[in-house]
């Protein structure tokens, strides 16, 4: 089910309305005058490569893009970092265990169910573990860099493309 927009303000529970205001149309509070911003979410993603440079991909078992494949990778959470996340998400998707070893980069991305989602990437080196699938995946598999599948979405297209040229294929 997509985003629903905000009706009410957070901070008094007035109800919001749209102004054009600090240059583009923005909801605020009738009551208060509070701006409610829209801020995109934080998200996750490891690039896991095996000893045949093969990346780690898991085929997404539910929306958005269900049956489509991905990054393993989610929403960070509160208190945890960026790097916390893609570990976490890493062994929930795939059951292995991975340790940080560089950054990838970072892309913004629209989605229908979310809206704004910023999606940092860590190049992951496994540690322990088997891969198989876990939480949001009903398959794990390790593709050549040079034939993956369509991945269903566009930053994470793009972190690969960047993990590519850093690795200087």
């Amino acid at each position: 089910m997509p985003k629903k927009e905000a009706k009410f303000c957070p901070w008094c529970g007035g109800l919001l309305e749209k102004k054009f205001i600090q240059g583009k149309e923005r909801l605020v509070c009738t009551l208060c005058s509070e701006i409610y911003y829209k801020n995109p979410l934080p998200a996750a993603t490891a690039l896991v490569l095996n000893q045949d440079n093969q990346l780690l991909l898991g085929l997404r078992a539910i929306e958005p893009a269900r049956g489509m494949w991905c990054l393993p990778g989610g929403f960070i959470e509160m208190g945890e970092t960026m790097e916390q996340a893609a570990l976490r998400e890493l062994k929930e998707e795939t059951c292995i265990e991975g340790k940080v070893m560089s950054f990838v980069g970072c892309f913004y991305q629209e989605s229908r169910f979310y809206g704004g989602v910023i999606i940092f990437g860590y190049r992951i080196e496994p540690v322990c573990g088997e891969p198989k699938a876990g939480d949001d995946v009903e398959e794990v598999f390790f593709y050549s860099l040079d034939d993956l599948p369509v991945l269903a979405f566009e930053a994470h297209r793009k972190l690969v493309e960047k993990l590519k040229k850093q690795l200087n294929l």
